[in-house]
């Protein structure tokens, strides 16, 4: 089976947050902790997408940063499969603390025959809840070349498995599965552990 690299999605500027998400208190640790012990459930490597700047260097992981600067997080992706030895990562947003571990293996699993597999719940695609393969990297940066920067513009080019609502829910209601801390009231109401 194919055994992905784990990364925490960490690079964002948390804007709306208005401090870094990433370092919020969750449980007995951090919002980027607990998104790192749910990767290392799955993944024997796991390493962290801080972005332009070396962040979190002292969480215990690798830190990759991207190439080029303040194109979001589709430039995450191509540093991440980009990196040494990455054939494929299961990527995981620092502000979805509610993923499951069983829900993260599912994915893996399902990845087994696609370029890229992505849940579609809660809303949406969760592109940022996905594994992408390295055979992603071309379309995405003829994207990033042509200056679309959208997680779903290299999608036309790649073999894409979105898994519908019906399927996730198995792993709980996808609303609650993909529930995003993006501001203090999403923080708020999350409740910490």
């Amino acid at each position: 089976m194919m055994m992905p690299v784990g990364f925490a999605v960490a690079g964002g500027h948390s804007r709306r947050m208005g401090r870094d998400k990433a370092l919020l208190p969750w449980g007995e640790s951090t919002l980027l902790d607990h998104t790192l012990e749910r990767l290392r459930a799955v993944c024997s490597d796991v390493r962290i997408l801080s972005g332009p700047a070396p962040r979190y260097l002292d969480h215990g992981a690798t830190v990759v940063l991207d190439h080029v600067r303040e194109i979001g997080p589709l430039g995450g992706i191509e540093a991440a499969l980009a990196s040494p030895g990455v054939a494929a990562g299961l990527f995981l947003a620092v502000d979805m603390p509610f993923v499951t571990v069983e829900l993260l293996q599912a994915l893996i699993e399902w990845a087994q025959d696609f370029d890229a597999v992505v849940p579609v719940g809660g809303g949406g695609a969760q592109p940022l809840c996905a594994v992408y393969r390295a055979s992603c990297l071309e379309a995405i940066r003829a994207c990033l070349k042509a200056g679309d920067y959208r997680m779903t513009g290299f999608w036309p080019q790649v073999r894409v498995r979105q898994v519908a609502e019906d399927e996730l829910a198995q792993f709980g209601a996808p609303a609650a599965l993909f529930d995003n801390v993006n501001t203090p009231a999403d923080y708020d109401r999350a409740g910490p552990l």
